[in-house]
């Protein structure tokens, strides 16, 4: 399966959050068609066939990243959660979730776009509740939204990931300090 999305913070409903990046400048939309969505699903491994969605399970589907990324926000910086968003994550989170079943041929998951985004919004309140808090860190990119889970020896982790933020950063860094030094002959 070719695959568009990035999965680099470490939980399936941090990776959900991140799916609108840069969102301090450029703002990229990765949710812009229920196929996205549908591919967005498939790729994080949440299901292995999902029922074509529809321009409203778009909507929706935003609406809960939104919401989540507010609290994982809120919690991140220590403060209340937004009662709004509590309430849209909770709605969804109490909604049917993805159900595996066994096959003779192993786990088998098959569900609709309502029942991954519930999926998802459960796993946002057990990560949001949880013993991870306290690893929840913002890429040190200034340009990059991602939060992810610091699980870094000493937490040290700079970066939401090494090929999307760190070696961009990396490689600015070193251009930078080259063209600053002065020239040797």
């Amino acid at each position: 399966m070719n695959r568009d999305h990035v999965f680099v913070c470490g939980h399936p409903a941090l990776d959900f959050a991140a799916t609108l990046r840069a969102r301090r400048s450029a703002r990229f939309e990765v949710l812009v068609t229920p196929e996205r969505l549908t591919a967005w699903y498939l790729e994080s491994g949440l299901v292995d066939r999902i029922t074509p969605g529809r321009e409203g399970d778009v909507r929706e589907a935003v609406a809960v990243r939104e919401a989540l990324y507010r609290l994982v926000t809120d919690r991140r910086l220590g403060e209340d959660f937004t009662p709004e968003a509590l309430d849209v994550v909770n709605a969804a989170a109490r909604r049917p979730p993805v159900t595996p079943q066994l096959t003779s041929h192993g786990r088998r998951t098959e569900a609709t776009p309502g029942q991954a985004l519930a999926t998802v919004a459960g796993q946002a309140v057990e990560l949001l509740s949880g013993p991870d808090v306290p690893l929840l860190k913002e890429c040190g990119n200034p340009e990059c939204t991602r939060v992810y889970i610091d699980r870094s020896r000493g937490m040290r982790r700079q970066w939401c990931g090494m090929e999307s933020c760190g070696n961009k950063i990396k490689a600015a860094a070193y251009r930078a300090r080259k063209k600053a030094a002065p020239a040797t002959h």
